[in-house]
């Protein structure tokens, strides 16, 4: 996997290309996520565009991400998210867990809108 890392607006979004899964990663997601971090990003997109493959220990790596972010007081959120990995949140019923969107702008929005409760 590889990848890059844009701003839009106050959004640091990281653009994900390949394959995710353990053979193919180059640098791990919890390694970007907590960089991030340590640079007080509070608002991060994972954009999932070019990304076509994701297994079970993506997924665990995802949630390991999802998980740190929040208990630093960030919010993480995915964008354009390919079939197959969509299937495989819904399948593992971790797809209520996540924000995801297929608009960027839509997303990016999505940071600065009050939850209602």
């Amino acid at each position: 996997m590889k990848w890059v890392e844009r701003r839009n607006k106050d959004v640091v979004v990281i653009d994900l290309m390949g394959e995710f899964k353990p053979e193919s990663r180059d640098v791990q997601l919890r390694s970007i996520i907590l960089n991030l971090l340590d640079r007080d990003e509070k608002k991060i997109l994972l954009n999932f565009d070019k990304t076509s493959y994701m297994d079970s220990v993506g997924i665990a790596e995802l949630i390991v991400s999802y998980t740190t972010a929040s208990t630093r007081g960030a919010e993480l959120k995915l964008l354009k998210l390919p079939r197959q990995i969509h299937d495989l949140l819904h399948s593992t019923q971790l797809i209520s867990v996540f924000e995801y969107f297929s608009d960027e702008t839509k997303a990016v929005e999505s940071f600065n809108t009050p939850a209602t409760s």
